[in-house]
């Protein structure tokens, strides 16, 4: 995927996660991304010192779908935080200079439309994941609407991985950007290396098996199936009418004996597929 369609995506997401958590709005996308119904971000949340914990669910994932064979090409981890306490634009922008100032190395750009107030921040490139950094306000009435969202995104996933979610590094990236209570999504999306001859149901429970998890909602078409879930594997969750779910599992055929995607994010799926 090219640097633009990189950008879009990262947009496409941080706006979907916006919805989630701050619109109370039914998100049901056409095959892929957040197409679940759901209502409101569990209000507990993750805490700022539980941010670092879920990052652990990348490991979780990335080891049952290895033990399964499944070729990983994608991952990501988004932390986001809705910013209180600052009662104007003016406060908002004085917060994201002051970010700007405790990430001098990093290359930011600024944007003002008539709807939204937006600073982004990308960490230097390097060839093992990207790191991006947004700050977005809306423009509303006082007091200002605005969130911080983190997120770190790659295409291997390997013990460098690992380490790096486990390093002073990250750490302190938390507690460099989080204040209160970040709300963690972690994702990951693979290719079964061996051709999967079985029906999507089954190999839905399969993974449901796999991640210990009780299934609540369910959505099926031809090639693609997608659950919703909750599994004691993993902490945070979304609320929904009536239960709390904290797994989406999705998987897409093109057919038996053809390839099988399968992509698996807590609490829900964040990567297009």
């Amino acid at each position: 995927m090219g640097k633009t369609n990189k950008q879009f995506l990262g947009i496409f997401i941080f706006i979907s996660i916006i919805l989630v958590v701050i619109g109370n709005r039914t998100t049901e996308a056409n095959g892929g991304l957040n197409f679940f119904q759901t209502e409101k971000a569990d209000e507990s949340g993750a805490s700022f010192f539980q941010a670092d914990q879920n990052s652990h669910d990348l490991t979780r994932i990335g080891a049952a779908l290895k033990a399964e064979h499944i070729l990983l090409d994608e991952w990501s981890f988004y932390a986001r935080e809705q910013l209180t306490g600052l009662n104007s634009e003016m406060e908002v922008e004085e917060y994201a200079r002051s970010l700007r100032r405790k990430f001098p190395n990093w290359h930011w750009t600024y944007s003002n439309t008539s709807e939204k107030w937006e600073m982004t921040a990308v960490s230097p490139t390097t060839k093992h994941h990207n790191e991006m950094l947004q700050i977005l306000a809306t423009h509303r009435k006082q007091p200002a609407s605005a969130y911080i969202v983190y997120s770190v995104s790659g295409k291997e996933w390997n013990k460098r991985e690992e380490a790096f979610f486990a390093s002073s590094l990250f750490k302190n990236r938390l507690t460099d950007i989080f204040h209160e209570k970040p709300t963690v999504f972690s994702c990951m999306k693979g290719i079964a290396s061996d051709k999967i001859d079985t029906a999507l149901p089954k190999t839905v429970n399969h993974f449901l098996s796999i991640f210990k998890a009780k299934k609540i909602e369910a959505l099926q078409e031809k090639s693609f199936m997608s659950i919703s879930a909750a599994s004691p594997m993993f902490s945070d969750s979304i609320e929904t009418k009536k239960n709390h779910m904290n797994l989406q599992i999705g998987i897409r055929s093109e057919g038996l004996g053809s390839r099988t995607t399968v992509v698996v994010g807590t609490p829900i799926i964040t990567i297009e597929y």
